[in-house]
């Protein structure tokens, strides 16, 4: 099962920067997608509307922030309780998100391979992680950034 964290406003680059710094931390969160209006890509140092894109930094990894949070979709680990893991975002998310968010539960992530992963890999193997992620005609690493859990 899945979470989905929809903030009444729009995320900027340090409250998305802390909001997945926690959820990360949290045990069984398989994976985090952001989702959101794409910032362009002006330098910040020239217009300063673009400053929220920056590099953030989630667990020790840096990323560079191309949209503004709309929505976040967590993917909960089988292992979990999917209702104790959505009770400690919902923790997470009183402290950081005092202008209110609704969490559903439910499939937001997709699990099986798309069209658009058959056109950009072919019929073979892609890590989960990959799955449902990829644009035929965009480069990955401009698209997805992947945090490995350690």
């Amino acid at each position: 099962m899945d979470l989905q964290v929809f903030p009444h406003r729009i995320l900027g680059s340090d409250r998305t920067e802390m909001l997945l710094n926690e959820i990360e931390a949290l045990d069984g969160v398989k994976r985090t997608i952001i989702q959101g209006p794409r910032l362009p890509p002006e330098d910040p140092n020239e217009n300063p509307k673009y400053a929220e894109r920056r590099v953030i930094n989630v667990h020790g990894k840096e990323i560079d922030l191309k949209v503004k949070t709309g929505r976040i979709f967590i993917d909960v680990s089988d292992d979990f309780d999917v209702s104790e893991v959505k009770d400690n975002i919902d923790e997470v998310c009183r402290e950081l998100l005092p202008f209110g968010f609704d969490i559903d539960i439910g499939k937001f992530i997709r699990t099986q391979k798309t069209v658009s992963d058959n056109i950009k890999y072919g019929n073979g193997n892609i890590p989960d992680e990959l799955i449902g992620m990829t644009d035929q005609s965009a480069k990955l690493k401009d698209r997805v950034t992947i945090l490995k859990r350690g």
